[in-house]
Protein backbone atom coordinates (compact mmCIF):
# COMPACT_ATOMS: atom_id res chain seq x y z
CA UNK A 1 0.00 0.00 0.00
CA UNK A 2 1.58 3.31 -1.05
CA UNK A 3 1.33 6.55 0.94
CA UNK A 4 -1.65 7.99 -0.87
CA UNK A 5 -3.55 4.69 -0.61
CA UNK A 6 -2.69 4.52 3.09
CA UNK A 7 -3.91 8.10 3.58
CA UNK A 8 -7.21 7.38 1.82
CA UNK A 9 -7.68 4.20 3.84
CA UNK A 10 -6.96 6.02 7.09
CA UNK A 11 -9.26 8.87 6.18
CA UNK A 12 -12.12 6.49 5.27
CA UNK A 13 -11.65 4.52 8.47
CA UNK A 14 -11.73 7.70 10.50
CA UNK A 15 -14.83 8.83 8.63
CA UNK A 16 -16.64 5.66 9.69
CA UNK A 17 -15.47 5.74 13.30
CA UNK A 18 -15.72 9.49 13.84
CA UNK A 19 -12.04 9.87 14.77
CA UNK A 20 -11.81 13.01 12.66
CA UNK A 21 -14.19 14.87 14.96
CA UNK A 22 -15.20 18.05 13.18
CA UNK A 23 -13.87 16.53 9.95
CA UNK A 24 -16.72 14.10 9.48
CA UNK A 25 -17.47 15.82 6.18
CA UNK A 26 -14.71 14.92 3.74
CA UNK A 27 -15.09 17.96 1.52
CA UNK A 28 -16.73 20.84 3.40
CA UNK A 29 -18.11 23.62 1.25
CA UNK A 30 -15.85 26.63 0.73
CA UNK A 31 -16.68 29.46 3.11
CA UNK A 32 -17.82 32.84 1.75
CA UNK A 33 -14.93 35.21 1.02
CA UNK A 34 -14.78 38.91 1.70
CA UNK A 35 -14.40 40.32 -1.84
CA UNK A 36 -11.59 42.65 -0.70
CA UNK A 37 -9.85 40.41 1.86
CA UNK A 38 -9.51 36.85 0.60
CA UNK A 39 -7.88 34.04 2.58
CA UNK A 40 -6.34 30.75 1.43
CA UNK A 41 -4.76 27.71 3.10
CA UNK A 42 -2.56 25.10 1.46
CA UNK A 43 -4.14 22.29 3.54
CA UNK A 44 -7.79 23.29 3.46
CA UNK A 45 -10.22 20.43 2.89
CA UNK A 46 -12.73 22.59 1.00
CA UNK A 47 -10.75 22.75 -2.28
CA UNK A 48 -8.29 20.71 -4.33
CA UNK A 49 -5.51 21.24 -6.85
CA UNK A 50 -2.75 19.33 -8.64
CA UNK A 51 0.60 19.45 -6.86
CA UNK A 52 4.09 19.49 -8.41
CA UNK A 53 3.84 15.73 -9.02
CA UNK A 54 0.52 16.29 -10.82
CA UNK A 55 -1.33 14.49 -8.02
CA UNK A 56 -4.75 15.70 -6.89
CA UNK A 57 -4.65 16.86 -3.27
CA UNK A 58 -6.59 18.90 -0.74
CA UNK A 59 -5.64 22.54 -0.42
CA UNK A 60 -5.55 25.94 -2.07
CA UNK A 61 -2.70 26.34 -4.56
CA UNK A 62 -0.87 29.22 -2.89
CA UNK A 63 1.74 29.31 -5.64
CA UNK A 64 -0.94 29.86 -8.27
CA UNK A 65 -2.52 32.64 -6.20
CA UNK A 66 0.85 34.40 -6.16
CA UNK A 67 1.44 33.87 -9.88
CA UNK A 68 -2.06 35.09 -10.76
CA UNK A 69 -1.53 38.33 -8.83
CA UNK A 70 1.86 38.91 -10.47
CA UNK A 71 0.52 38.09 -13.94
CA UNK A 72 -2.31 40.61 -13.53
CA UNK A 73 0.11 43.47 -12.83
CA UNK A 74 0.09 46.48 -15.14
CA UNK A 75 2.64 48.85 -13.62
CA UNK A 76 4.60 47.44 -10.66
CA UNK A 77 5.38 44.36 -8.59
CA UNK A 78 7.39 44.52 -5.35
CA UNK A 79 8.33 41.24 -3.65
CA UNK A 80 9.90 40.93 -0.20
CA UNK A 81 10.32 37.29 0.79
CA UNK A 82 12.85 35.35 2.80
CA UNK A 83 13.24 32.62 0.19
CA UNK A 84 12.17 32.29 -3.44
CA UNK A 85 12.79 28.86 -5.01
CA UNK A 86 9.72 28.19 -7.17
CA UNK A 87 10.73 28.73 -10.82
CA UNK A 88 7.18 29.45 -12.03
CA UNK A 89 7.05 32.52 -9.77
CA UNK A 90 10.43 33.68 -11.10
CA UNK A 91 9.26 33.18 -14.70
CA UNK A 92 6.08 35.18 -13.95
CA UNK A 93 8.17 38.08 -12.64
CA UNK A 94 10.43 37.98 -15.70
CA UNK A 95 7.44 37.94 -18.05
CA UNK A 96 5.96 41.03 -16.41
CA UNK A 97 9.27 42.89 -16.53
CA UNK A 98 9.49 42.12 -20.27
CA UNK A 99 5.99 43.59 -20.58
CA UNK A 100 7.21 46.88 -19.09
CA UNK A 101 6.14 46.31 -15.48
CA UNK A 102 8.56 47.62 -12.83
CA UNK A 103 9.70 44.60 -10.81
CA UNK A 104 11.76 44.72 -7.60
CA UNK A 105 12.70 41.79 -5.36
CA UNK A 106 14.18 41.66 -1.85
CA UNK A 107 15.45 38.35 -0.42
CA UNK A 108 17.11 37.17 2.78
CA UNK A 109 20.85 37.04 2.12
CA UNK A 110 21.29 33.43 3.21
CA UNK A 111 18.92 32.37 0.40
CA UNK A 112 20.07 34.76 -2.31
CA UNK A 113 22.12 32.29 -4.29
CA UNK A 114 21.72 30.23 -7.43
CA UNK A 115 22.23 26.49 -7.78
CA UNK A 116 25.50 27.11 -9.61
CA UNK A 117 26.85 28.87 -6.53
CA UNK A 118 25.32 26.48 -4.01
CA UNK A 119 26.91 23.53 -2.33
CA UNK A 120 25.48 20.86 -0.10
CA UNK A 121 25.68 22.42 3.34
CA UNK A 122 27.26 21.20 6.52
CA UNK A 123 23.93 20.81 8.29
CA UNK A 124 21.09 18.45 7.41
CA UNK A 125 18.83 21.45 6.76
CA UNK A 126 21.31 23.03 4.34
CA UNK A 127 21.78 19.75 2.52
CA UNK A 128 18.01 19.26 2.27
CA UNK A 129 17.61 22.76 0.80
CA UNK A 130 20.32 22.07 -1.75
CA UNK A 131 18.78 18.73 -2.73
CA UNK A 132 15.36 20.35 -3.09
CA UNK A 133 16.83 23.01 -5.37
CA UNK A 134 18.42 20.34 -7.55
CA UNK A 135 15.21 18.32 -7.68
CA UNK A 136 13.15 21.37 -8.70
CA UNK A 137 15.55 22.00 -11.59
CA UNK A 138 15.74 18.36 -12.71
CA UNK A 139 12.77 18.47 -15.09
CA UNK A 140 13.15 14.98 -16.57
CA UNK A 141 14.03 13.52 -13.15
CA UNK A 142 17.05 11.63 -14.44
CA UNK A 143 19.26 12.72 -11.57
CA UNK A 144 21.42 14.85 -13.87
CA UNK A 145 21.15 18.59 -14.45
CA UNK A 146 21.64 19.97 -17.93
CA UNK A 147 22.50 23.61 -18.51
CA UNK A 148 18.98 24.14 -19.88
CA UNK A 149 17.36 22.60 -16.82
CA UNK A 150 19.35 24.90 -14.54
CA UNK A 151 18.47 27.94 -16.65
CA UNK A 152 14.76 27.11 -16.48
CA UNK A 153 14.50 25.68 -12.97
CA UNK A 154 16.74 27.81 -10.75
CA UNK A 155 14.54 30.70 -9.58
CA UNK A 156 17.34 33.03 -8.42
CA UNK A 157 19.31 32.40 -11.62
CA UNK A 158 16.18 33.04 -13.72
CA UNK A 159 15.83 36.48 -12.12
CA UNK A 160 19.53 37.21 -12.50
CA UNK A 161 19.69 36.22 -16.17
CA UNK A 162 16.71 38.47 -16.93
CA UNK A 163 18.32 41.31 -14.97
CA UNK A 164 15.39 41.60 -12.61
CA UNK A 165 16.58 43.94 -9.82
CA UNK A 166 17.23 41.85 -6.68
CA UNK A 167 18.83 42.90 -3.40
CA UNK A 168 19.13 41.30 0.01
CA UNK A 169 19.80 42.47 3.54
CA UNK A 170 23.54 42.82 2.88
CA UNK A 171 22.75 45.72 0.53
CA UNK A 172 23.45 48.16 3.39
CA UNK A 173 27.08 47.01 3.47
CA UNK A 174 26.60 44.80 6.51
CA UNK A 175 26.75 41.02 6.83
CA UNK A 176 22.97 41.04 6.87
CA UNK A 177 20.25 41.70 9.43
CA UNK A 178 19.19 38.98 11.85
CA UNK A 179 16.53 37.80 9.39
CA UNK A 180 14.73 39.45 6.48
CA UNK A 181 11.63 37.40 7.24
CA UNK A 182 8.97 39.36 5.33
CA UNK A 183 6.69 37.45 2.97
CA UNK A 184 4.67 40.05 1.07
CA UNK A 185 3.94 41.25 -2.45
CA UNK A 186 2.57 44.61 -3.63
CA UNK A 187 0.98 44.77 -7.09
CA UNK A 188 0.10 48.01 -8.93
CA UNK A 189 0.04 50.02 -5.69
CA UNK A 190 -3.25 48.32 -4.85
CA UNK A 191 -3.10 44.57 -4.20
CA UNK A 192 -1.21 43.25 -1.17
CA UNK A 193 -0.43 39.60 -0.53
CA UNK A 194 0.79 38.62 2.95
CA UNK A 195 1.60 35.02 3.72
CA UNK A 196 3.27 32.83 6.32
CA UNK A 197 4.83 30.79 3.49
CA UNK A 198 8.17 31.19 1.81
CA UNK A 199 8.03 30.73 -1.94
CA UNK A 200 9.37 27.18 -1.79
CA UNK A 201 8.08 23.72 -2.53
CA UNK A 202 8.34 22.63 1.11
CA UNK A 203 6.36 25.62 2.38
CA UNK A 204 3.58 25.37 -0.21
CA UNK A 205 3.32 21.95 -1.90
CA UNK A 206 5.55 19.58 0.06
CA UNK A 207 9.17 18.50 0.19
CA UNK A 208 9.87 17.49 -3.38
CA UNK A 209 12.38 14.90 -2.16
CA UNK A 210 9.87 13.38 0.29
CA UNK A 211 6.74 11.78 -1.24
CA UNK A 212 5.04 11.67 2.19
CA UNK A 213 5.17 15.45 2.58
CA UNK A 214 2.19 17.65 1.72
CA UNK A 215 3.86 20.92 2.68
CA UNK A 216 4.20 23.00 5.80
CA UNK A 217 0.82 24.30 6.97
CA UNK A 218 0.59 27.91 5.76
CA UNK A 219 -1.91 30.65 4.96
CA UNK A 220 -2.12 33.53 2.51
CA UNK A 221 -4.29 36.64 2.57
CA UNK A 222 -4.83 38.86 -0.50
CA UNK A 223 -6.10 42.39 0.16
CA UNK A 224 -7.38 44.95 -2.32
CA UNK A 225 -6.56 48.33 -0.77
CA UNK A 226 -4.51 51.24 -2.19
CA UNK A 227 -4.13 52.64 1.35
CA UNK A 228 -2.71 49.40 2.70
CA UNK A 229 -0.51 49.03 -0.38
CA UNK A 230 0.94 52.50 0.30
CA UNK A 231 1.89 51.44 3.84
CA UNK A 232 3.61 48.30 2.55
CA UNK A 233 5.39 50.31 -0.15
CA UNK A 234 6.84 52.57 2.54
CA UNK A 235 8.21 49.50 4.32
CA UNK A 236 9.60 48.11 1.07
CA UNK A 237 11.25 51.42 0.16
CA UNK A 238 13.00 51.64 3.53
CA UNK A 239 14.88 48.51 2.48
CA UNK A 240 15.19 49.35 -1.22
CA UNK A 241 16.01 53.04 -1.47
CA UNK A 242 19.30 54.77 -0.71
CA UNK A 243 19.10 54.19 3.05
CA UNK A 244 18.89 50.40 2.52
CA UNK A 245 17.61 50.03 6.09
CA UNK A 246 17.10 46.53 7.43
CA UNK A 247 16.43 45.24 10.93
CA UNK A 248 16.98 47.68 13.78
CA UNK A 249 18.41 50.26 11.37
CA UNK A 250 14.85 51.14 10.43
CA UNK A 251 13.03 53.92 12.28
CA UNK A 252 10.22 52.98 14.63
CA UNK A 253 6.97 52.43 12.76
CA UNK A 254 3.71 52.93 14.64
CA UNK A 255 0.81 50.54 14.08
CA UNK A 256 -1.42 51.89 11.33
CA UNK A 257 -5.07 51.18 10.69
CA UNK A 258 -6.93 51.12 7.39
CA UNK A 259 -10.52 50.46 6.45
CA UNK A 260 -10.96 47.96 3.61
CA UNK A 261 -14.65 47.85 2.78
CA UNK A 262 -16.34 46.58 5.93
CA UNK A 263 -13.06 45.25 7.35
CA UNK A 264 -10.65 47.11 9.63
CA UNK A 265 -7.00 46.08 9.37
CA UNK A 266 -4.16 47.03 11.71
CA UNK A 267 -0.63 46.64 10.38
CA UNK A 268 2.75 47.00 12.07
CA UNK A 269 6.24 46.02 11.00
CA UNK A 270 9.08 44.84 13.18
CA UNK A 271 11.67 45.08 14.50
CA UNK A 272 11.21 47.48 17.39
CA UNK A 273 14.36 48.52 19.20
CA UNK A 274 14.80 46.77 22.56
CA UNK A 275 15.23 50.24 24.07
CA UNK A 276 11.63 51.12 23.17
CA UNK A 277 8.79 50.22 25.48
CA UNK A 278 7.56 46.66 24.86
CA UNK A 279 3.95 47.82 24.57
CA UNK A 280 4.90 49.78 21.43
CA UNK A 281 6.31 46.72 19.70
CA UNK A 282 4.66 44.20 17.42
CA UNK A 283 4.50 41.71 20.29
CA UNK A 284 2.87 44.48 22.28
CA UNK A 285 0.22 44.80 19.58
CA UNK A 286 -0.36 41.04 19.75
CA UNK A 287 -0.87 41.24 23.52
CA UNK A 288 -3.13 44.28 23.21
CA UNK A 289 -5.31 42.44 20.69
CA UNK A 290 -5.46 39.29 22.83
CA UNK A 291 -6.46 41.36 25.86
CA UNK A 292 -9.66 42.35 24.01
CA UNK A 293 -10.90 38.75 23.98
CA UNK A 294 -14.03 37.99 25.96
CA UNK A 295 -14.89 34.43 24.91
CA UNK A 296 -12.17 32.54 23.06
CA UNK A 297 -8.60 32.61 21.73
CA UNK A 298 -7.39 29.89 19.36
CA UNK A 299 -3.70 29.79 18.44
CA UNK A 300 -1.85 28.03 15.62
CA UNK A 301 1.81 28.95 16.02
CA UNK A 302 5.21 27.89 14.74
CA UNK A 303 7.04 29.36 17.74
CA UNK A 304 5.67 30.83 20.97
CA UNK A 305 8.38 32.16 23.27
CA UNK A 306 7.32 35.64 24.41
CA UNK A 307 6.70 35.69 28.16
CA UNK A 308 4.65 38.90 28.20
CA UNK A 309 2.20 37.51 25.65
CA UNK A 310 1.86 34.36 27.72
CA UNK A 311 1.16 36.45 30.81
CA UNK A 312 -1.56 38.33 28.90
CA UNK A 313 -3.16 35.05 27.87
CA UNK A 314 -3.09 33.84 31.48
CA UNK A 315 -5.05 36.89 32.58
CA UNK A 316 -7.63 36.23 29.87
CA UNK A 317 -7.86 32.59 30.97
CA UNK A 318 -8.46 33.70 34.57
CA UNK A 319 -11.37 35.77 33.25
CA UNK A 320 -12.93 32.67 31.67
CA UNK A 321 -11.72 33.14 28.12
CA UNK A 322 -11.36 29.69 26.55
CA UNK A 323 -7.84 29.29 25.19
CA UNK A 324 -6.74 26.53 22.84
CA UNK A 325 -3.44 26.15 21.03
CA UNK A 326 -1.64 23.95 18.53
CA UNK A 327 2.07 24.57 18.24
CA UNK A 328 4.77 23.16 15.97
CA UNK A 329 6.11 19.91 17.53
CA UNK A 330 9.76 20.94 16.97
CA UNK A 331 9.35 23.91 19.33
CA UNK A 332 6.50 23.29 21.75
CA UNK A 333 8.50 21.33 24.34
CA UNK A 334 11.67 23.40 24.38
CA UNK A 335 12.65 25.17 27.60
CA UNK A 336 11.76 28.61 26.23
CA UNK A 337 8.31 27.59 24.95
CA UNK A 338 5.42 29.44 26.53
CA UNK A 339 3.25 26.39 25.86
CA UNK A 340 4.94 24.90 28.93
CA UNK A 341 3.74 27.86 31.00
CA UNK A 342 0.21 27.34 29.71
CA UNK A 343 0.38 23.68 30.78
CA UNK A 344 1.75 24.63 34.22
CA UNK A 345 5.21 23.09 33.86
CA UNK A 346 8.75 24.35 33.36
CA UNK A 347 11.86 22.81 31.87
CA UNK A 348 15.31 24.06 32.73
CA UNK A 349 18.14 24.41 30.25
CA UNK A 350 21.38 23.26 31.88
CA UNK A 351 19.69 23.80 35.25
CA UNK A 352 18.76 27.37 34.38
CA UNK A 353 15.15 28.46 33.99
CA UNK A 354 14.55 31.40 31.67
CA UNK A 355 14.24 34.79 33.35
CA UNK A 356 10.72 35.71 34.46
CA UNK A 357 9.45 32.23 33.64
CA UNK A 358 5.90 31.88 34.94
CA UNK A 359 4.01 28.56 34.69
CA UNK A 360 0.28 29.20 35.00
CA UNK A 361 -1.20 28.68 38.45
CA UNK A 362 -4.33 27.32 36.76
CA UNK A 363 -2.94 25.30 33.85
CA UNK A 364 -5.04 24.43 30.82
CA UNK A 365 -5.25 21.09 29.03
CA UNK A 366 -6.17 22.49 25.62
CA UNK A 367 -2.61 22.95 24.35
CA UNK A 368 -0.86 20.44 22.13
CA UNK A 369 0.67 19.41 18.84
CA UNK A 370 -1.12 18.76 15.54
CA UNK A 371 -0.80 15.51 13.62
CA UNK A 372 1.26 16.25 10.52
CA UNK A 373 2.68 14.13 7.75
CA UNK A 374 6.36 13.24 8.07
CA UNK A 375 8.58 16.16 7.12
CA UNK A 376 5.85 18.80 7.39
CA UNK A 377 5.74 21.67 9.89
CA UNK A 378 3.02 23.82 11.37
CA UNK A 379 4.28 27.11 9.95
CA UNK A 380 1.25 29.30 10.75
CA UNK A 381 1.54 32.36 12.97
CA UNK A 382 -2.12 33.10 13.62
CA UNK A 383 -4.67 33.58 16.35
CA UNK A 384 -8.46 33.82 16.18
CA UNK A 385 -10.06 36.00 18.86
CA UNK A 386 -13.77 35.66 19.68
CA UNK A 387 -14.30 34.32 16.13
CA UNK A 388 -14.22 37.88 14.77
CA UNK A 389 -10.57 38.99 14.84
CA UNK A 390 -7.43 37.42 13.39
CA UNK A 391 -3.75 38.01 14.08
CA UNK A 392 -1.59 36.79 11.18
CA UNK A 393 1.45 37.54 9.01
CA UNK A 394 5.08 36.43 8.87
CA UNK A 395 5.62 37.29 12.54
CA UNK A 396 6.46 34.47 14.95
CA UNK A 397 5.59 35.13 18.59
CA UNK A 398 9.21 35.46 19.69
CA UNK A 399 11.70 38.05 20.88
CA UNK A 400 13.73 37.71 17.67
CA UNK A 401 10.69 38.52 15.52
CA UNK A 402 9.93 41.46 17.80
CA UNK A 403 13.34 43.10 18.15
CA UNK A 404 15.60 41.78 15.36
CA UNK A 405 13.82 40.53 12.24
CA UNK A 406 12.04 42.31 9.40
CA UNK A 407 8.45 41.07 9.89
CA UNK A 408 4.83 41.79 8.98
CA UNK A 409 2.00 41.69 11.52
CA UNK A 410 -1.67 42.07 10.58
CA UNK A 411 -4.73 42.26 12.80
CA UNK A 412 -7.87 41.73 10.72
CA UNK A 413 -11.24 42.65 12.26
CA UNK A 414 -13.73 40.57 10.30
CA UNK A 415 -15.97 37.62 11.24
CA UNK A 416 -15.94 36.57 7.56
CA UNK A 417 -12.14 36.36 7.49
CA UNK A 418 -12.02 34.89 11.00
CA UNK A 419 -14.28 32.03 9.92
CA UNK A 420 -11.63 30.82 7.47
CA UNK A 421 -8.90 30.84 10.10
CA UNK A 422 -11.26 29.20 12.59
CA UNK A 423 -11.92 26.38 10.13
CA UNK A 424 -8.17 25.85 9.68
CA UNK A 425 -7.66 25.83 13.45
CA UNK A 426 -10.41 23.25 13.96
CA UNK A 427 -8.84 21.07 11.26
CA UNK A 428 -5.52 21.11 13.11
CA UNK A 429 -7.04 20.80 16.59
CA UNK A 430 -9.36 17.88 15.80
CA UNK A 431 -6.60 15.27 16.03
CA UNK A 432 -4.08 17.17 18.13
CA UNK A 433 -2.27 15.46 21.00
CA UNK A 434 -3.12 17.63 23.99
CA UNK A 435 -1.56 18.11 27.40
CA UNK A 436 1.81 17.19 28.86
CA UNK A 437 3.03 14.01 27.17
CA UNK A 438 4.73 11.33 29.23
CA UNK A 439 8.06 11.83 27.50
CA UNK A 440 8.04 15.51 28.52
CA UNK A 441 7.18 14.60 32.11
CA UNK A 442 10.13 12.20 32.12
CA UNK A 443 12.40 14.86 30.66
CA UNK A 444 11.36 17.35 33.35
CA UNK A 445 11.89 14.80 36.12
CA UNK A 446 15.30 13.86 34.73
CA UNK A 447 16.36 17.50 34.54
CA UNK A 448 15.19 18.10 38.11
CA UNK A 449 17.22 15.15 39.42
CA UNK A 450 20.32 16.23 37.55
CA UNK A 451 20.05 19.78 38.84
CA UNK A 452 19.62 18.59 42.45
CA UNK A 453 22.75 16.44 42.11
CA UNK A 454 24.63 19.33 40.55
Amino acid sequence: MNFRQHFCYTFFSCFLTGCLGVHSQQNPRPLPQDPLVQVYFNHTESSQYQDLQQQQRNGDDLEQKIIAAISASKSSVDVAVQELRLPKIAHALVERQKAGVKVRVILENTYNYSLEAAKAGKTARETAKYNELRKLSDRNQDGQLSAEEIQQGDAVLILSNAQVPVIDDTADGSKGSDLMHHKFIIVDDRTVIVTSANFTSSDIHGDITNPQSTGNANNLVQIDSPKLAAIFTQEFNLMWNSDRAFGVKKPYRLPQQVQVGNTTIDVQFSPTSPTSHWSQSTNGLIAKTLSKSSQSVDLALFVFSDQNIANTLEQQSIHNVQIRAVIEPDFIYRSYSEALDMMGVSLSNKCKVEANNHPWSSPITTVGVPQLFKGDLLHHKFAVIDKNMVITGSHNWSEAANTSNDETLLVIHSPTVAAHYQQEFERLYANAQLGVPERLQQKIQKAQKQCVKG
